[in-house]
């Protein structure tokens, strides 16, 4: 049951991910049939993509290196649950 349902599940997201003909039209060259929707009006759409994406993987590593290595000594400590 669950094979049925994680498999229904990726063909929704593929089919969710790939843009219609329509939307392919409007998207410039770099996201041609990845998105739907109206392209970016500005420059500034993708300096505030290029931006977020910065964060969100600043962030992914510190989370990771404090899970890996939290500095903590004590075996009683909350970050030792999710390392056993």
């Amino acid at each position: 049951m669950k094979k049925i349902l994680l498999i229904i599940c990726l063909l929704i997201v593929r089919m969710a991910a790939i843009a219609c003909p329509a939307c392919e039209k409007q998207q410039p060259k770099i996201l041609s049939g990845i998105t739907h929707g109206a392209g970016p009006d500005s420059n500034w759409d993708y300096v505030i993509v290029w931006a977020m994406v910065l964060i969100v993987l600043v962030t992914l590593f510190y989370a990771i290196k404090m899970l890996v290595k939290p500095g903590e000594s004590n075996c009683n400590h909350i970050k030792r649950t999710v390392l056993n």
